[in-house]
């Protein structure tokens, strides 16, 4: 049987990067995009090759048309075919919305939502030429639904990729492509440890389950929508979150 072939942007470090290894783990192929950090994507692709699958580096702006048509096509030709894509790339500003300048609010909505637009759609029209189906798994955020303050275009970013999720699964059922979203909650990474000099100490209280995510805890769930036992799930976001942004403010003390 082909070994299956995933695309994850973003892969450089963070989630993304625990994405990939979770893929490889699970015997995928997988090919890792970054668009500034060479380095990082490099050391992923190393781990990923020690576990015995292919990798490649797929460098490029998931903002502009042309560079994911032709991060695609490298994909395609180099390993052979498209079977998962996961739109993981992001960036965000803390600013308020009084004082968020156009330049950042643009580069946000073009990076979080337009990127993930051109990547399911280029990688959805290469899925429905292969002719056999194939799963993409978008990377959202409590701010899907939450409103995060001081984070508005993040926030205005993650609420459209809900519906550009739910769209996409709709239309592209009929060609056996599935579109999910996964939400992480609080999950201690490079760059949110930047947010606070105590991450954990600062969330894992307010976390039901106790403590912060791992990148591992997305890779799980992305393993399995992007597999044959999902094959029936499409249109959803699903929270992995330990419970973070299901718990509402309540100002009594649990028994």
């Amino acid at each position: 049987m082909k070994t299956k072939v995933a695309l994850v942007t973003g892969a450089s470090k963070g989630v993304g990067r625990g994405i990939a290894y979770g893929l490889a783990d699970a015997g995928w192929d997988v090919a890792v995009n970054y668009y500034s950090d060479e380095v990082g994507a490099r050391e992923t692709q190393a781990v990923i090759e020690s576990k015995g699958c292919r990798c490649l580096i797929a460098k490029g702006d998931v903002g502009t048309k042309s560079e994911v048509e032709a991060m695609i096509s490298a994909v395609t030709a180099e390993l052979g075919s498209l079977d998962c894509m996961v739109s993981n790339a992001g960036r965000q500003t803390f600013a308020s919305v009084l004082e968020l300048s156009e330049e950042d609010w643009d580069k946000t909505i073009r990076t979080n939502l337009k990127g993930t637009f051109l990547c399911t759609q280029i990688a959805g029209q290469v899925m429905k030429e292969q002719g056999r189906g194939g799963a993409i798994i978008n990377i959202g955020s409590g701010a899907n639904k939450q409103p995060f303050l001081n984070l508005v275009d993040y926030c205005a970013s993650k609420g459209g990729l809900e519906q550009l999720t739910r769209v996409s699964a709709c239309e592209l059922g009929q060609y056996g492509i599935r579109v999910n979203c996964v939400a992480p909650g609080a999950i201690e990474i490079e760059r949110t440890r930047d947010e606070s000099p105590d991450y954990a100490g600062t969330w894992s209280p307010l976390t039901p389950a106790g403590r912060v995510g791992k990148p591992q805890d997305i890779a799980n769930m992305v393993v399995h929508l992007a597999s044959d036992s999902a094959e029936f799930v499409t249109g959803q976001t699903i929270y992995v979150d330990g419970g973070l942004w299901t718990k509402a403010q309540w100002p009594y003390e649990a028994e």
